[in-house]
């Protein structure tokens, strides 16, 4: 055997061991989230509101944080809820803003517990004081859909153990690449959990818009506190024999950051952070499966497998090769891809323009290469708390919206006028 061919044989199993996880990981989700919703079992008029607590960990978001309390507040008029704002090491006012709001506030001031996990974990406990039944984190940059208390309250009430409403990150800037992950966000926090959902997977935690029942965190503790602590978290869930909801038409939005750099500064961390938390849990959930577990399947592709900018490059590599079964594999994972963007294209709100920004996919995986230096360092680092920069344009919106009569929709509204939200 020629050598050429023989090092060509070894890419080729490489290039396949390093795209096939996120392949069947997409396949399956993808046209899972096709299928017809499954009903809901019993009825919100046979159980009665539960009392919720609404966890908001904030650092220095003075900014945003009244917002996000004022459409909180509107969501949760006539159910027994408690808003309450951990305000965590800030050093500006975002405690008095909560509190202006109308939420309670827990200020937790501890240089050496550093992260959002820390935050979580002191809100969860005080929560728990509070004698409540379920707790709902919802970041403090955030606003969230008017519906989204009362259908977290008729889940959980009726049962549900946890659940996990759907998280959006819009952008009013007008870059390919931020529009582009934008997209790519869409896919994972929207496509691929209704997936999960249709085919009774646990649908997974995106750290913004979970709620979990109060004797679920007495079984299994929050003492998450990686950079990816919802990740983490969640594992320990399904370990545990739990599953999440996804509550489709719960909404939750959050801004992109307004930079390129404060974007890159970002990926880098979670993708990082993913990279750490597949070393340290692949080998947990495989044994898990080897003990005859099958639903750990799912959640062993999903951390094994690459973000799709990369395995996209990767096929594209695939396709330079003398291989003809490489080939015909990477155009059938390309197709996969594929699919599954033009799915979470669908779920959005504007198909046609979604589809037109799909021209910017070549610069925007080069782009995501230049990261992979900054995305080894995070997945070393600790989990500092790293405030996200967000859209000036749209903090605006929102607390003009927040000024001109507190509601939700009008804060929706504001969104769209930014040019940050689209709703499906």
């Amino acid at each position: 055997m020629p050598i050429t061919h023989y090092v060509s044989e070894v890419l080729g199993a490489a290039l396949l061991l390093l795209t096939l996880p996120l392949a069947i990981e997409l396949a399956i989700l993808t046209l899972a989230s096709r299928f017809p919703r499954r009903n809901r079992s019993g009825s919100a008029a046979t159980s009665p509101p539960i009392r919720l607590a609404v966890i908001i960990p904030a650092h220095n978001e003075e900014v945003l944080i009244g917002a996000c309390v004022e459409s909180l507040r509107v969501s949760a008029a006539g159910y027994k809820t408690r808003i309450i704002a951990v305000a965590h090491n800030c050093s500006d006012r975002t405690a008095d803003r909560a509190a202006m709001a109308g939420a309670e506030v827990v200020v937790y001031n501890n240089p050496q517990a550093r992260g959002k996990g820390s935050a979580l974990a002191r809100g969860f406990a005080y929560a728990a004081s509070q004698g409540v039944d379920a707790a709902l984190v919802v970041d403090a940059d955030s606003t969230v859909s008017s519906n989204l208390i009362g259908l977290v309250d008729e889940a959980l009430a009726n049962g549900t153990e946890a659940v996990q409403c759907r998280y959006e990150m819009e952008s009013s800037s007008k870059r390919p690449a931020t529009r582009l992950t934008a997209l790519a966000f869409r896919g994972f926090n929207v496509v691929r959990p209704i997936g999960r959902n249709r085919l009774g997977l646990s649908a997974g935690i995106l750290g913004n818009g979970f709620a979990i029942r109060q004797e679920v965190l007495t079984q299994n503790p929050y003492n998450s506190l990686s950079v990816v602590e919802d990740l983490e978290y969640h594992i320990r869930l399904v370990l545990s024999g739990k599953k999440v909801q996804f509550l489709q038409d719960a909404k939750v939005w959050s801004g992109m950051p307004p930079s390129k750099q404060g974007e890159a500064t970002q990926r880098s961390r979670w993708e990082g952070g993913r990279a750490n938390a597949a070393v340290t849990w692949l080998g947990p959930l495989l044994r898990q499966l080897m003990r005859g577990r099958l639903r750990m399947v799912e959640p062993l592709l999903d951390l094994m497998s690459l973000p799709i900018g990369y395995v996209a490059f990767l096929l594209l590599f695939a396709l330079c090769l003398p291989l003809e079964w490489l080939r015909i594999y990477a155009l059938l994972a390309g197709t996969i891809l594929a699919c599954h963007v033009l799915a979470a294209a669908w779920v959005g709100n504007s198909f046609a323009g979604d589809l037109l920004i799909l021209a910017s996919v070549p610069a925007y995986i080069l782009w995501k290469l230049t990261m992979l230096p900054s995305i080894l360092r995070s997945s070393r680092t600790n989990a500092a708390w790293v405030r996200t920069e967000r859209q000036p344009m749209i903090q605006t919106a929102i607390l003009e919206a927040a000024a001109q009569g507190n509601t939700a929709d009008a804060m929706e509204h504001a969104l769209r006028v930014s040019g940050s939200m689209e709703v499906s």
